[in-house]
């Protein structure tokens, strides 16, 4: 009697013997596999990542040393190249200055609309020396008739502004671009300045950027800096220009002072029409046709400039649902591009090897690719996998000091937000699993590989009504706002957060759970601004 009553008390509350036999053999099975074969495999996808940290780490140093050099020796765009303001000529008069194409390519742009227009209309530029193009692809009719009529308005006080429509939305971006190009009042034009329908450039615009143009033969693009008017709406919006400083601040000042090449930002940006021409034109191949025609343009030889004291307002996408869509098309894009180009870029005989070898290497592949992939694979499912196989080696140097090194010199371009650190962390990695799936859909050439959704602005006139219509906010369904994939990804850091706690000794578990909250919030779509169904 007393035997039985011990194996009764050793067993554990609420599991009969059938249940706590299979425990012991699902335990007894992951032994056995783990060593000789989860071990062996793990440890290869470790190793695989440790390589892919140590190209981004060595590509982050190289950045911050050349940006450090340009800021200490360099010379400034004005002085690499020549430029000096235009001057008037008594008998040329106006014909001494060029004539310049101003793009605005919308669609149902109803939030923001008058504020492009507005501000391309007060461009400061002889009037007869300047052409207004607004490309409006708008679905919605109501909104159609209102850029119409802000064109007709503009036109009235003497702006020679021109609404132009298609029947059809073919190539999207790159369609309208394209079909803008096509009409005879260009034919005189030798720039174009690009703006989408939320960029608001300041008046001096042209004065800064088209003498480049003018006088260096060479040079294809000027491209000006981002400036968010809304980076501290919320904490989303404050993540996105840290992600996006480092962007203007190094990569592009990078590229621009060492190989005249970096991607053109779609917007802010003012071309030599010859250029474009030269490089085969707008290509709706790709949802990245700004980092198209940059690409083969810089293989045809021409130089880009870019000025990162030139500054051009915008808007960052405040919801969630426009992020995701954005980054679906920012990281799936690029991706398709390089699987395109590629082939181009290897066999082109007019550009430098090390010009080649940037573009291949640190433009697209680590960029674009790798910076993806090792973000989400290593530091979200490589990672917490570790913890279950204590058999496999991790080295601190590629787990922590490495990763804190990328991650410190990224957030010095935004020192105001240095406290929100662990926050941009957390939120980058859940984003990797986005951008990664994305990724992989360029480089495969899958389903939504050209899957273009215009970015949503709210604009300041649907903010000031936002108070207003809170208090008629209804809760969204929660399949509406459900993310499967982070929710299952959440779950799974999870759990190896509870394992590591248990059972394990190298404390991964504080990182682990604070990443499994991340992927909880953003995966029930808790972040960025709500947009109230009025």
């Amino acid at each position: 009697m007393g035997r039985l009553s011990n194996t009764i008390l050793s067993q554990p509350m609420g599991q009969s013997p059938s249940e706590l036999d299979m425990t012991q053999q699902l335990a007894d099975l992951w032994r056995q596999i783990r060593t000789p074969i989860v071990a062996p495999l793990l440890q290869v996808a470790v190793n695989i990542c440790l390589a892919m940290v140590v190209m981004m780490f060595v590509e982050r140093v190289y950045m911050c040393m050349v940006i450090v050099f340009v800021k200490l020796f360099g010379k400034k765009p004005e002085r690499r190249y020549k430029w000096e303001s235009i001057k008037d000529d008594l008998e040329l008069a106006n014909s001494a200055y060029p004539k310049v194409l101003v793009q605005i390519p919308m669609f149902n742009e109803k939030e923001v609309y008058q504020l492009s227009i507005g501000a391309a209309c007060g461009l400061s530029w002889p009037s007869d020396r300047i052409i207004v193009q607004v490309l409006d692809d708008s679905t919605d009719s109501t909104v159609k008739e209102l850029v119409q009529m802000e064109c007709q308005r503009w036109a009235s006080k003497g702006v020679n502004i021109k609404y132009e429509i298609r029947d059809n939305r073919n190539g999207y971006k790159a369609g309208a671009l394209k079909e803008g190009m096509r009409h005879r009042y260009v034919r005189d034009c030798e720039y174009v300045a690009i703006f989408d329908a939320d960029f608001q450039p300041d008046p001096e615009f042209l004065w800064r950027t088209v003498p480049f143009l003018m006088y260096n033969s060479e040079i294809g693009l000027v491209q000006a800096r981002w400036k968010f008017v809304n980076s501290d709406e919320c904490l989303m919006t404050r993540m996105q220009e840290m992600s996006l400083y480092y962007h203007f601040s190094v990569e592009q000042e990078v590229g621009s002072s060492t190989y005249s090449f970096f991607g053109f930002n779609g917007t802010a940006g003012v071309w030599r029409i010859s250029a474009i021409n030269e490089a085969g034109g707008w290509k709706d191949r790709t949802t990245v046709e700004d980092m198209d025609l940059a690409v083969r343009a810089s293989l045809k030889g021409w130089k880009f400039v870019y000025l990162n004291d030139l500054e051009v307002k915008n808007e960052l996408p405040s919801t969630f649902k426009a992020f995701r869509f954005q980054q679906h098309r920012w990281s799936c894009g690029p991706a398709n591009l390089f699987r395109k180009i590629l082939p181009d870029i290897i066999e082109n005989k007019k550009v430098k090897f090390w010009k080649k070898f940037h573009v291949i290497y640190a433009f697209f592949f680590v960029r674009k690719i790798v910076a993806h992939i090792v973000t989400f694979v290593f530091y979200c499912v490589v990672i917490p996998a570790t913890v279950l196989v204590p058999e496999v080696h991790l080295p601190k140097w590629g787990a922590i000091y490495m990763p804190s090194v990328i991650t410190i010199l990224n957030a010095l371009s935004t020192l105001r937000s240095l406290h929100l650190l662990v926050f941009w962390i957390l939120f980058e990695n859940v984003m990797s699993l986005h951008r990664t799936k994305a990724t992989f859909v360029g480089l495969l050439d899958l389903g939504r590989v050209n899957e273009w959704i215009v970015t949503e602005k709210l604009g300041d006139a649907f903010k000031s009504k936002l108070g207003k219509l809170a208090a008629k906010r209804a809760r969204l369904k929660i399949g509406e706002r459900m993310h499967v994939l982070e929710l299952l990804t959440g779950i799974y850091i999870f759990f190896c957060a509870s394992y590591d706690l248990a059972f394990g000794h190298n404390h991964f578990y504080i990182y682990l759970f604070l990443q499994a909250a991340a992927f909880f919030i953003m995966g029930f779509g808790y972040i960025g601004t709500f947009v109230p169904h009025s």
